[in-house]
């Protein structure tokens, strides 16, 4: 028995189209029914590692939250990740498969479909209904033919689509009659319905378009979706990346550095959600100011966002905010950056060669063709922010072998990956313990690490952090109801389920 599916299609890329798939697996979760998400190929810098140690893009997992199952890589079979000079990686069903140039990834293009159809059909097999996620626009006509995320795998998976337009930010009317007429009259065809996304004011005044949208491509409007504030998903790309300022109350502030090549910047989300807490995204030297913590994120391509650092300013105003005492948090590629060199002898990012690094830490990094996808649990050894042995967890995802320079305690011991049991050291720690760094992602999404961090930069202002972050998870299954139920009251779901 093949699932029931659904697709969800958009008029453009942030049209709302992750939001409103989550929406639906969390309505269909409700009804009682087994959902998953699918999304034929995905282009984001932001990654997930699934049980099994494969690699999805972070919207699939999210989706998977809201379906209240498990992520798997038959979920998001291709993953694209850009690394600069015209580049991406390509991730087929979760491992690395190269980097590849446009024109190379289009070639592969046929193998590529098939892999992503029998990837759908093995999850048709195990769900009740799969809710299917479209990329970009369906009626970009350049690349119709190779194109196998959108209405084509409606086709293969005999889904009932609908097109999703953001009226936030302007052009509605007409995006969506230009998507329709752009689609083929097969794949115009399976348009169910149309939502109109994102909407702030008195709908009614809507009627007359809607009226004549639904007249001039004979598809029906489902409904209107308000513009829903606050929901504080997780973002796929920095086309939404956005910080908080915290309220009027805010205690602490946490600068990110936005590199050009950010990824996984989903490390930081839990924090948006504090009240207390200004979290900002930090690209020029004069926005930096002196925060109680700067973060250096994940990169996709470390020794390009190290050389944007150095032309930009930025690298000085780090130094002289460690001599400052200021704590500095690398993560992954930032990890690898607060070192002394970036050695890539194999070209992994680019033309051979090597990068000096900030030198904050007495470490170097080689990058390397392998990559390490592993969801991990360690012990605290030097971290400054948690007690000696506090047991945390998250994700490894990442190109490269750092060694250290000088005998020093590692940050911490990884005692399993991927369910199994291990001893490793990991991470490193500078002498003063107000520089260290990993390749820990996901480490905050753990109130107890979370708390740890905020109380120990909250007593070195001679304050006590008192505020209650609450629990991530029941947050997140507050916010997908939230989003099931606007779904439910505002449009007509009948022509889809």
């Amino acid at each position: 028995m093949r699932a029931k599916a659904i697709m969800v299609l958009g008029t453009m890329s942030d049209s709302g189209k992750s939001a409103i798939a989550a929406a639906l697996c969390r309505h269909a979760l409700r009804m009682g029914m087994r959902v998953a998400p699918f999304k034929a190929q995905n282009m984001s810098l932001n990654s997930h590692v699934t049980p099994e140690g494969g690699e999805i893009g972070r919207a699939q997992a999210m989706q998977c939250r809201a379906a209240g199952t498990e992520s798997h890589t038959d979920m998001n079979p291709v993953l694209l990740k850009p690394t600069g000079e015209g580049l991406m990686q390509v991730i087929v069903e979760g491992k690395a498969g190269g980097n590849f140039r446009a024109r190379e990834y289009y070639s592969r293009k046929a193998d590529l479909r098939r892999i992503a159809q029998a990837a759908y059909d093995r999850l048709s097999e195990r769900f009740e209904i799969i809710i299917l996620e479209g990329a970009g626009s369906p009626a970009e006509i350049n690349l119709r033919e190779e194109d196998f995320v959108n209405a084509s795998m409606a086709e293969h998976a005999g889904a009932r689509c609908v097109l999703v337009a953001d009226i936030d930010r302007g052009g509605v009317f007409a995006s969506i009659l230009g998507t329709v007429q752009l689609l083929a009259p097969r794949h115009r065809a399976l348009l169910a319905g149309i939502i109109i996304n994102k909407f702030r004011g008195d709908v009614s005044l809507l009627d007359p378009g809607i009226k004549e949208i639904e007249s001039l491509t004979g598809i029906p409007v489902l409904g209107v979706l308000p513009f829903l504030e606050d929901l504080q998903l997780e973002e796929e790309d920095s086309l939404g990346l956005r910080g908080t300022e915290g309220g009027l109350q805010a205690v602490l502030d946490i600068a990110v550095v936005r590199f050009p090549y950010i990824s996984n910047f989903t490390d930081f989300h839990p924090f948006t959600r504090i009240a207390g807490v200004a979290l900002r995204f930090v690209s020029k030297p004069e926005r930096m100011g002196n925060p109680d913590l700067i973060i250096l994120p994940g990169s996709k391509n470390t020794r390009h966002d190290m050389e944007f650092l150095r032309r930009s300013g930025l690298e000085k105003v780090l130094i002289s905010a460690a001599a400052r005492s200021i704590p500095i948090m690398g993560i992954c590629g930032g990890y690898q950056m607060l070192g002394k060199t970036i050695r890539d002898p194999q070209g992994v990012e680019g033309a051979p060669g090597a990068t000096a690094g900030l030198g904050l830490l007495d470490i170097e990094t080689i990058l390397e063709t392998h990559k390490e996808l592993a969801r991990v649990k360690a012990l605290n050894r030097a971290f400054p922010f948690l007690a000696a042995g506090q047991e945390c967890d998250g994700y490894e995802i990442h190109m490269g072998r750092t060694i250290t320079l000088s005998p020093h305690l590692p940050a911490l011991e990884l005692i399993r990956k991927n369910g199994q049991a291990c001893s490793e050291p990991s991470g490193s720690v500078s002498a003063n313990g107000l520089v260290f760094g990993g390749y820990l992602h996901g480490c905050f999404d753990n109130p107890r690490t979370r708390h740890g961090l905020l109380a120990w930069l909250s007593a070195r202002k001679g304050l006590d952090w008192s505020a209650q972050e609450g629990d991530g998870n029941k947050r997140d299954d507050q916010v997908f109801d939230r989003l099931a139920e606007a779904l439910a009251a505002h449009i007509d779901l009948r022509p889809l389920f």
